[in-house]
């Protein structure tokens, strides 16, 4: 597993992927990759400017590339209703989807338009209602579904109570962990239900260790969040960290590795999963709680008002 690289990636034409956030960091890398590999792939994300540039970034690459944009901004559902449904007006099997884009410990408390909180909203629910809006989509093509988690998982826990932060005073880094501890239960709770429902997804996560985007820039960087840890993270940078290309690979090794199943997760393989090449990730109990799973996914359907099913 550990000698895995994008040479073992199998062709990839006449799959379509749609992958969120691929305008910049490792959604352009994924998307990269897998264009390269003749997917048909749908760059979702939310400025047409950023979009057109990665198209051109691509196709330069990979002359040939059959790669197009499509505006979704995962900031507001009715933008992810509307992108939705183009592709159910288009009826196109979507045989994989990432749930890539995300927000990191913004500095303080945002809302998105439909009045989540920032990162809660944006991390996962949106991603959790697009997956319901497409399932019909996913299940013709027994499709690959791949939720973008995280290291920081590994000390969160879901505030079932108050999920939004609305009660409880807002940090950066708890909040973050939250969305990405749900992106990890959602992963696995879809499986769950795959199974019991006959959907035949694949459902996997992965995470992308520590790896060099604006991720930080946009988020930590400007809360000043984590101090002392921020700058030894700035210092210990080039031993600790990888290129977001190499941080994207746990994510393309979940989307076509032909043995993945149900609930694996993938990262790097290095000292405590920061770096190296991609192989199994270690998941923390509390993402395995299947009763704060299951609660988690009934008040995100009513947040959402997306159904699965």
């Amino acid at each position: 597993m550990t000698t895995w690289t994008t040479a073992d990636i199998p062709d990839q034409s006449g799959k379509l992927v749609i992958i969120t956030g691929a305008t910049g960091g490792l959604g352009l890398e994924t998307a990269l990759v897998l264009a390269a590999k003749g997917a048909e792939v749908v760059l979702a994300a939310r400025n047409p400017t950023k979009g057109a540039e990665a198209e051109r970034l691509i196709r330069a690459r990979h002359p040939g590339a059959d790669v197009r944009f499509d505006l979704l901004d995962l900031g507001d559902l009715a933008s992810v209703a509307a992108f939705a449904d183009r592709q159910l007006t288009a009826g196109r099997p979507i045989d994989i989807l990432i749930n890539n884009a995300g927000v990191m410990a913004l500095p303080t408390r945002q809302t998105t338009a439909d009045g989540f909180e920032m990162q809660f909203g944006t991390n996962y629910l949106s991603h959790f209602a697009l997956t319901g809006r497409l399932l019909p989509l996913l299940t013709q093509a027994q499709a690959r579904v791949v939720q973008l988690s995280s290291m920081a998982h590994r000390g969160g826990r879901i505030l079932l109570d108050d999920l939004n932060y609305e009660k409880t005073a807002y940090k950066p880094w708890p909040v973050y962990q939250q969305s990405k501890l749900a992106m990890l239960m959602f992963a696995i709770e879809l499986d769950r239900r795959s199974q019991a429902q006959g959907w035949n997804l694949t459902s996997a996560a992965a995470h992308p260790g520590f790896a060099r985007t604006d991720l930080i820039a946009n988020g930590p960087a400007q809360s000043g969040a984590g101090g002392l840890m921020m700058a030894a993270g700035r210092l210990l940078q080039p031993w600790i960290s990888h290129s977001a290309a190499d941080g994207a690979l746990p994510t393309v090794m979940a989307a076509t590795l032909p043995q993945v199943r149900g609930g694996d997760y993938y990262g790097p393989q290095g000292v405590m999963e920061m770096k190296g090449p991609p192989g199994p990730a270690e998941i923390k109990p509390q993402a395995h709680d299947a009763e704060v799973a299951r609660r988690l996914w009934a008040e995100s359907e009513r947040l959402t008002s997306v159904r699965y099913g």
